[in-house]
């Protein structure tokens, strides 16, 4: 039987509402509905998974530590009807949870009724985390530059997909099996691996990330999956500027890098020698000149940035000009300084974690 076949034999055994979704809270297969239905059931339905505070209201109740049914009250604030949640558990690992709405006449001998139903769909679900398990650890191979490993892979992906890159934490182990099914992650040291559907991208990295508490990048996507290896030497980039400048801190898109794109394939040696043409310049000095060619060489937006007066921005850019030996008025020497100073970024020292420093205007 699959998924949807038991839970609707438990839904006609047990003449109740009957819903199955995995460990992440996404909706794998619900009965028809008779009766009652609230806001929770039916939104879950519509949009394939439980919101983010349905969730946590829900694993308040201890859901994913329970070994057996777990009956959660009604809860009018939220639009919650009393239920039971069983968990589906094998060999002492929960791969999911099965859903009862409940009116008082699910009492624990009607539930012993369906337990080799219940525990059928928890090795089902149980048996594709092996199955996606072993994909994960298949990823690393299809996103090497080897086209020898990339062929061995062998795995069948639609696209278009983007790779997204994760600093992980040392000693942390993370839920990666939690994620959206068509998600592929695989842990690593020092990053973890992650391919998604690129509509996906963004969501899956800012979740991939809270579960690090670190930093991302994400590759360009990709129509064709076998290309997929490019879009992951992009996120690897991209990762490192998010790690490296605040701006762009704590989830990087290689789509919006602009010059980083650039200047993050080069090594460090060739770095430091852009980065030597603005050595010159101090904080300030360097905050401003930086603030002034980012907006073109437009004085009035410059100074409302800096919060300074045109006068003192005038003085500064002058002192920059003669510390550095370099014509603001040069488009040359504009564009050498420019460099420069974003070299240096990504020479200094790591951002801030859970910072994420004022957009560009």
């Amino acid at each position: 039987m699959d998924l949807q076949e038991i839970v609707d034999e438990i839904a006609r055994v047990l003449d109740a509402p009957a819903t199955l979704e995995d460990r992440s809270l996404q909706m794998r297969a619900y009965a028809a509905q008779s009766g009652d239905i609230d806001t929770v059931r039916r939104d879950s339905i519509l949009r394939r998974r439980a919101t983010d505070e349905v969730r946590a209201y829900f694993e308040g109740y201890g859901i994913t530590s329970a070994a057996g049914p777990v009956r959660i009250p009604a809860d009018e604030g939220l639009g919650v009807l009393a239920r039971v949640c069983v968990p589906l558990r094998h060999r002492g690992v929960t791969y999911g949870y099965l859903w009862l709405l409940d009116a008082g006449a699910l009492g624990d001998e009607r539930l012993a009724q369906v337990v080799p139903m219940v525990d059928r769909a928890a090795a089902v679900l149980a048996r594709e985390a092996r199955s996606r398990q072993d994909l994960g650890e298949r990823l690393r191979d299809l996103l090497s530059a080897d086209p020898e490993l990339r062929a061995a892979a062998r795995l069948d992906l639609a696209g278009p997909v983007a790779a997204i890159a994760v600093q992980s934490a040392p000693g942390g182990v993370v839920p990666l099996w939690t994620l959206p099914r068509g998600v592929l992650a695989d842990p690593g040291d020092p990053l973890t691996a992650v391919l998604a559907p690129a509509a996906q991208a963004e969501a899956v990295a800012s979740r991939v990330l809270g579960m690090y508490g670190t930093a991302a990048g994400i590759g360009g996507v990709r129509e064709d999956p076998g290309e997929a290896w490019r879009s992951w030497r992009e996120a690897t980039l991209a990762l490192r500027v998010a790690q490296r400048v605040p701006r762009f801190a704590p989830v990087a898109r290689w789509d919006g890098l602009g010059v980083h794109r650039l200047l993050a394939r080069l090594p460090g040696a060739e770095l430091a020698d852009l980065a030597a043409e603005a050595a010159a310049l101090d904080g300030e000095l360097a905050r401003t000149v930086e603030t002034y060619l980012d907006r073109g060489g437009h004085v009035g937006e410059t100074a409302a940035r800096l919060g300074v007066h045109r006068q003192t921005l005038y003085y500064r850019l002058a002192k920059a000009e003669r510390v550095t030996g370099l014509d603001l008025a040069d488009g040359e020497d504009r564009l050498v300084l420019h460099l420069g100073l974003k070299a240096a970024e990504l020479l200094a020292g790591p951002a801030p974690r859970g910072v994420r420093a004022p957009g560009r205007s």
